[in-house]
């Protein structure tokens, strides 16, 4: 079992800022709902994870739908920082689950499937990826950055399984990691010319890409496909909000 840390301290400046005013990203409402909810409520219900620590806006987060014993702790100014402050409640060197919390489509299964697989190998990091067909087999039209890799045509996920070790110590370049994730050029920049040449050719292969920022971070990344494109969607727009309310607006909570 994990424990598990939701990132909830993004502030709400980006396009969905324009007609929904909440301070906070995971203060959005869905049907009435904070956003956070459907994330922290998934996580909840997977017999794989223990604990659950929340680190963002602490006040208005205690207002929110939360499972029982959910702790809750003030974020920071940046995704790592405020990951940094959950690790440190965390108090231990064990592997850990972070999600993002703008992935109100999160499952149970999706969950599982994803600790499961991960526990079948050894790394300090693991991230999941989703092939384009897969995930436009239940999200057609949905726009999402794409990387076309030897292997086939992938997305990337919004949770990951890391050690704290990988939060302490390999913060800065997570962080232009982080920045620089909706673009796939920009990344590659990160990790090489190299890179960049073979995406351009589409002949980069994943373990090319898990083996430089295993270089990149002194921490061994893992790639995990996964097959639930659950995982891979997230809201940061408008249309990707009216969408998600149409789809769980008959979701129960807890």
């Amino acid at each position: 079992m994990l424990d598990a840390v939701i990132v909830a301290g993004g502030k709400n400046n980006s396009f969905l800022s324009t007609d929904y005013k909440e301070p906070y990203e995971a203060l959005i409402k869905i049907n009435d709902i904070h956003m956070i909810s459907f994330v922290a409520d998934a996580l909840y219900k997977s017999q794989y994870i223990k604990k659950i620590i929340i680190a963002g806006p602490k006040t208005e987060l205690s207002k929110c739908i939360l499972p029982p014993s959910t702790i809750i702790v003030e974020g920071g100014e940046t995704i790592i920082e405020t990951t940094k402050r959950a690790v440190d409640i965390l108090n231990h060197n064990e592997r850990f689950l972070v999600a993002a919390t703008d992935i109100p489509f999160l499952t149970v299964e999706a969950i599982n499937d994803f600790i499961m697989q991960c526990s079948t190998k050894t790394a300090d990091l693991f991230y999941p990826i989703i092939t384009k067909e897969v995930f436009e087999s239940k999200f057609p039209g949905n726009k999402r950055t794409y990387a076309t890799l030897k292997e086939g045509i992938f997305t990337g996920g919004n949770i990951f399984i890391m050690k704290p070790a990988v939060v302490n110590e390999c913060s800065a370049i997570a962080e232009q990691m982080i920045s620089n994730r909706k673009s796939v050029f920009r990344l590659c920049s990160l990790l090489g010319w190299n890179f960049v040449i073979k995406f351009c050719l589409k002949i980069l292969k994943i373990e090319e890409v898990e083996k430089r920022v295993s270089e990149l971070l002194n921490a061994k990344g893992s790639a995990i496909i996964s097959n639930y494109p659950e995982l891979g969607i997230d809201v940061d727009k408008p249309s990707d909000l009216d969408f998600a309310r149409s789809i769980l607006k008959n979701k129960n909570l807890l």
